[in-house]
């Protein structure tokens, strides 16, 4: 299938508009026409191979909505003009330990990523949701809801389900201490979903200037980082901390806001990681810990969750050709929405 999306040809120059063939359906294959996609930092990072191994080009987007065009002979989940969704995955092996346990993004074998992945059969490398069509093993397919606004959703499933899966694993539910810090794209989701779980959420900020939009997601309220007698203040107060800082810094600040056997979570950085203390670990048993978005049938989960609570990202709709400085605008930082790119602005000819 000859189509058409935006890519880059080597590090640090603008997408343009890049002519591909999307593979023949395979018999467990769905072919999708995509109608929204998600703009997600790790995209700028990886047109810039900031954090090395990228494949030019390379055409990026793991945040994609879009209808069923086609299935392949093996597919029984989908039909032709199903809305659908995909993700940060489209293969895995399916036959190790992980992905029984449908932790699929763990793969023993590496999981494919949507763009700048391996295809598993033809070893080409695999090319995302700036575009106008994906194909897409059906196993990494999701049901959208009805309920929920496709013009808007497509976030959840990388901003979603990256912060929705901590909270499920570290076992939030009504009543939990949750810190979010960082109100950006992650930041914002962590906070509505937290809330909706019944924590008692509290944002964590470098200023209060985010404050009223935070206590709109669902925030109790705002400490101000940079504030050392509110931090003293908040000692021993949460029992999670998500942080959704992306750039390296040091989270040593942050470890005594957790009470005993308090947990911070690192899901925006990526890299190097600053210095810091064993002494706030040891005093309080708390844990620093990662977490790498979620498996599919999480992935469902969060759409799920998502429609019945009612929650959707705060989204800014682009055009495909303003793409480029959308990505400025994300290097520059402090953006408290996602990028969502309507995909009709772009044609095949």
């Amino acid at each position: 299938m000859k189509t058409i999306g935006y890519a880059a040809h080597e590090a640090n120059t603008p997408l343009v508009p890049f002519y591909f063939e999307r593979r023949d359906l395979r018999g467990e294959d769905v072919a999708i026409e995509i109608l929204y996609c998600g703009v997600c930092h790790s995209d700028l990072h990886t047109v810039n191979n900031d954090w090395g191994g990228t494949r030019y080009p390379i055409l990026p987007g793991h945040e994609i909505v879009g209808r069923v065009t086609a299935i392949g002979s093996k597919v029984t989940k989908y039909q032709v003009g199903d809305n659908v969704a995909v993700g940060c995955m489209v293969d895995s092996c399916l036959e190790c330990d992980q992905c029984h346990k449908g932790e699929e993004q763990f793969c023993r074998e590496g999981m494919v990523g949507t763009y700048s992945g391996k295809d598993r059969i033809t070893g080409e490398s695999t090319k995302g949701g700036y575009a106008k069509h994906i194909v897409v093993r059906e196993e990494f397919v999701l049901n959208i809801p009805k309920s929920l606004d496709l013009a808007k959703c497509a976030p959840i499933l990388c901003a979603g389900i990256t912060t929705y899966s901590p909270l499920r694993t570290w076992n939030v539910g009504p009543g939990s201490r949750v810190a979010v810090i960082g109100l950006g794209g992650l930041g914002h989701m962590a906070i509505k979903i937290a809330a909706a779980m019944g924590a008692h959420v509290t944002a964590i900020s470098r200023s209060d200037d985010k404050k009223q939009q935070a206590l709109e997601y669902g925030a109790e309220g705002l400490l101000i980082s940079k504030d050392q007698k509110a931090m003293d203040a908040h000692a021993n107060k949460f029992d999670l901390i998500i942080n959704t800082i992306p750039v390296k810094h040091d989270f040593t600040p942050y470890l005594p806001l957790l009470d005993i056997d308090g947990t911070q979570v690192l899901v925006g950085q990526v890299g190097d990681m600053a210095e810091s203390s064993s002494v706030p670990l040891l005093l309080g048993r708390r844990r620093v810990a990662g977490s790498l978005i979620g498996g599919i049938a999480q992935t469902q989960e969060i759409l799920d969750f998502c429609a019945l609570h009612n929650i959707l990202p705060e989204v800014e709709m682009i055009k495909m050709d303003e793409i480029n400085q959308a990505f400025e605008r994300l290097k520059e930082g402090d953006l408290s929405h996602r990028y969502v790119i309507d995909m009709s602005s772009l044609e095949v000819v």
